[in-house]
């Protein structure tokens, strides 16, 4: 990591743990067929995008669920117990972590995300740790749900960049999909991958960030 001024993180595998195998499994109990192709964490099925982007609302991805599992009479209950069933948690020690990151350096969250699990993480904060949300962590946040885009898209990336002007070379993205970093690579950032059993603690100590 050479002469890193800004840390745009990923929330998904980074902060906040997620579960890609329990989703499906949960998806599949629904009546969906063929869940790793419907979705998985490197291709999805065009409704999660849209939902990702803020183009449907969660009314209209229910409406959607129930379609692609043939079953009209799914709650809103069960369909949001199973899309949210992929959120696992946050470990201990990381949001100090973020704290002593943004003493040093400028700091950004940028999430694919939507308005269920963006609703959900909100009530785990408050309930969990007594935070209104994730924005006192950083410098800025940005939500793809709230802005109409969605990593790997290069205006996400650009969006951060220009409106906080940042320059790429001295900015370090973080995240755990490959196909996210391709995109940050072709703009100039340094990029890193997160891949399990690695942690944001493990990562930020063995590069010396604090």
């Amino acid at each position: 990591m050479l002469n890193i001024k800004n840390i745009i993180f990923d929330y998904g595998n980074v902060i906040f743990s997620i579960d890609f195998a329990r989703v499906q499994q949960s998806l599949e109990a629904l009546g969906i067929p063929d869940v790793e192709t419907f979705y998985g964490h490197r291709q999805q099925d065009a409704i999660f995008d849209a939902f990702d982007r803020g183009q449907i609302t969660a009314a209209e991805f229910r409406s959607r669920i129930r379609e692609k599992a043939g079953n009209p009479h799914l709650t809103d209950e069960q369909i949001d117990a199973a899309w949210n069933s992929i959120l696992v948690g946050i470990a201990e020690g990381n949001h100090e972590l973020l704290l002593k990151l943004k003493d040093k350096y400028r700091t950004f969250l940028l999430s694919n995300i939507n308005e269920i699990h963006y609703n959900f993480i909100m009530q785990y904060l408050k309930e969990k740790f007594n935070f209104e949300s994730n924005n006192h962590l950083f410098e800025k946040v940005y939500y793809s749900h709230f802005t109409g885009k969605r990593k790997p898209e290069k205006g996400i990336f650009e969006l951060v960049l220009n409106e906080n002007n940042l320059n790429s070379v001295e900015t370090l993205f973080i995240d755990d999909s490959p196909q996210h970093l391709a995109t940050a690579k072709e703009l100039g950032l340094q990029t890193f991958l997160m891949t399990a059993p690695d942690t944001i603690q493990a990562f930020a100590e063995r590069e010396h960030l604090i």
